[in-house]
């Protein structure tokens, strides 16, 4: 039974192509929904089996939408360390985010599996600035240490002006 799990993860593994833009034009992923502004963290679970269930297009739909709209969205969970930490660095800068919080919402299973088909990983926080994927909180933070994260956040912001 062992041997059996671990060829399912090697196929789920295998079959798994990351789409860096969530409005490819790729099959959809699986589904989810729900936002809430500022603090969040979260994990989720997949249908039986550990394989997503087919994606809503309106789930789909609603996470493109909510990445499109605002300049930095964290997907996240209450109860999440690293969640934390992502929103703590942007608090810190004074820059307004969008929360989607997981855990709070009844599709965030949903969201976290289309997440995870974006962006190639189900952990959480994942983290959009400008509409593109920037990481987890270690990704940010790093990318805040070199300079590099407020830059996009203000290109975004006089963007949107």
């Amino acid at each position: 039974e062992q041997q059996q799990q671990q060829q399912r993860r090697r196929r789920r593994l295998q079959g798994a192509t990351p789409n860096p833009l969530p409005w490819s034009d790729a099959a959809p992923p699986p589904a989810g929904e729900g936002s809430a502004r500022r603090p969040g963290h979260g994990s989720g679970s997949s249908a039986a089996g550990g394989v997503p269930a087919p994606a809503s297009p309106d789930v789909l739909l609603n996470i493109q939408e909510i990445i499109s709209e605002n300049c930095v969205v964290i997907f996240s969970k209450t109860t999440c360390y690293y969640c934390k930490m992502a929103k703590k660095l942007f608090d810190d800068m004074n820059v307004n985010y969008t929360a989607v919080e997981l855990d709070m919402n009844t599709n965030g299973s949903q969201f976290q599996d289309i997440l995870h088909q974006m962006t190639g990983a189900r952990t959480l926080p994942r983290v959009f600035v400008n509409g593109t994927f920037v990481g987890g909180a270690t990704d940010t933070k790093k990318l805040h240490e070199e300079g590099k994260l407020l830059p996009l956040v203000h290109q975004c912001q006089f963007q949107k002006q």
